[in-house]
């Protein structure tokens, strides 16, 4: 009876650790950071934050039934909005872009990135061993490109 305690134990100690370290991390989020956050997306109850550089955190939730991820500073101070699109709500001018300028690559993946400056079209894309993540405004302007390496590190071209 005692070996069954333990087994039972083990799993429940496991879960209280994780449910611990969750509780933990989301409380190192800076008072400003939530704050931010709070006032950006009022309607998001569940928050999972992660600390994306020495100055920025980035918070991942899901609004409509979507997935999406919010960048904010120490300060509070939002960067940026991402969430995945189909490449079917690709609109017409980014497409013709993509046609013209990356003709021969395919499309592996597209977001909406929202910033201060306004909307852009991140995408993916792949022709044989090369893969680049492209910038392109609402208006079909090519606003960067960078090479994706194997290890899925950027480089700028």
């Amino acid at each position: 009876m005692k070996n069954k305690k333990i087994i039972i134990g083990l799993p429940l100690a496991a879960l209280l650790g994780l449910a611990l370290f969750a509780f933990a991390s989301n409380r190192s989020v800076p008072l400003r950071v939530k704050a931010a956050f709070v006032k950006k997306f009022p309607q998001v109850k569940k928050v999972k934050w992660d600390k994306e550089s020495d100055a920025e955190w980035e918070a991942e939730f899901k609004m409509n039934g979507m997935e999406y991820s919010a960048n904010f500073l120490e300060d509070g101070t939002w960067k940026e909005t991402e969430h995945e699109i189909e490449q079917k709500d690709i609109p017409d001018a980014v497409r013709a872009t993509l046609d013209t300028e990356l003709s021969g690559y395919e499309i592996e993946e597209a977001e909406i990135s929202e910033t201060v400056d306004g909307l852009t079209y991140e995408i993916e894309v792949e022709k044989g061993e090369q893969e680049l993540e492209v910038s392109i405004d609402v208006h079909g302007k090519l606003i960067h490109k960078q090479v994706v390496d194997e290890e899925g590190e950027k480089d700028k071209d």
